[in-house]
């Protein structure tokens, strides 16, 4: 049984803690937030009863905890990161790992050097519909990958503490905070892109939507996300991929949300698998709405009970992420194209 706190108590705190109440091999036994009060009141919506500090320094003396869970902005994640590692403890950090390419390498460094284990939440390489498109992908069963174009889009955000995402100092805007997910599931199917070329829109939050050409060899890939859109205007995403003898497509907002068409034939559902079944203290139950965010926890835990380290989402893999993002957002600030 691993014991976890979790540090920023927001929208992916209170979404996290849902998820550990779902785990069998979980027990979420802190919380850290500088806003006690109303995490006290959330956890209560929650019906949970977890003891909240303040800071982090109170909670480790108080608490023995396995698991170090941070959902702070991205500014604070390298410097409560490596408090966490210092202090021996496994740690599950929220995307983007930093703001900087160079904290991100060095919060891996520091994670390998003291023996603890490091996820971050790259959730898309555990999302149902992601993980199929991966299988159907190696299966061959329509050939080479051709061309794959990815959007993320959603509404200008205002659920974040103290409005933190619409500060680009503090999120790196939407081409990075919320563009990173395609970023780096090009990077988990296809590998390091040879360069980026991008072009984007930057208003007072920082690059707010962004268009990326991924430069490889053998395939044409492109991906865009934004959240200019008006308040109400909802989320997106979505892929189109196209192979020699067919496609796969997925829109979240579509019913069925993923189908694929091969050779002359209909298109049709390609099957995937919801999370939850056989894995959660309840037995199962319909946890298909939270998707990868339930997948990539349980796998995580799972590491831990097993004493295994992760191979999908890591450190490294997340810095590679963190460092194409940029790179993107470079491209599009100086109209170069940059090889990475």
């Amino acid at each position: 049984m691993q014991s976890i706190a979790i540090i920023g108590f927001g929208f992916m705190g209170t979404m996290h803690a849902q998820i550990y109440a779902q785990l069998r091999d979980a027990r979420l036994v802190a919380v850290v937030d500088y806003k006690k009060a109303k995490a006290k009141r959330d956890l209560a919506k929650l019906k949970l009863d977890v003891p909240v500090f303040g800071t982090l320094e109170e909670m480790l003396a108080a608490t023995d905890v396995d698991v170090v869970d941070i959902c702070l902005p991205t500014d604070l994640h390298a410097p409560f990161a490596f408090k966490a590692i210092a202090a021996g403890k496994h740690v599950f950090c929220e995307k983007p790992l930093a703001l900087k390419a160079a904290d991100g390498r060095r919060i891996a460094f520091a994670a390998k050097k003291a023996g603890v284990f490091l996820q971050v939440g790259q959730c898309i390489r555990f999302w149902p519909e992601y993980q199929a498109f991966e299988v159907f992908v190696k299966s061959g069963k329509a050939g080479k990958l051709l061309s794959l174009s990815l959007q993320r889009r959603v509404g200008r955000t205002t659920y974040s503490v103290d409005d933190w995402l619409n500060d680009g100092d503090r999120s790196g805007g939407g081409a990075l905070d919320l563009h990173i997910h395609d970023t780096d599931f090009v990077h988990h199917l296809l590998g390091k892109p040879d360069a980026v070329t991008s072009v984007g829109t930057r208003d007072k939050t920082g690059w707010s939507h962004i268009f990326t050409t991924y430069h490889f060899k053998s395939v044409a890939v492109t991906a865009e996300g934004g959240w200019n859109y008006p308040v109400n205007w909802g989320f997106q995403m979505a892929f189109q991929a196209v192979f020699e003898r067919g496609t796969v497509e997925f829109d979240s907002g579509a019913s069925p949300t993923l189908c694929m068409s091969l050779g002359k034939g209909k298109k049709q559902p390609l099957p995937y698998r919801t999370p939850g079944a056989g894995e959660s203290k309840t037995g199962g139950g319909n946890l298909s709405s939270l998707g990868g965010y339930y997948n990539e926890l349980a796998a995580f835990i799972s590491c831990l009970e097993n004493k295994r380290a992760p191979k999908i989402a890591t450190g490294d893999q997340a810095a590679d992420s963190l460092a194409t993002a940029l790179a993107e957002i470079q491209s599009a600030a100086t109209g170069r194209t940059i090889k990475l």
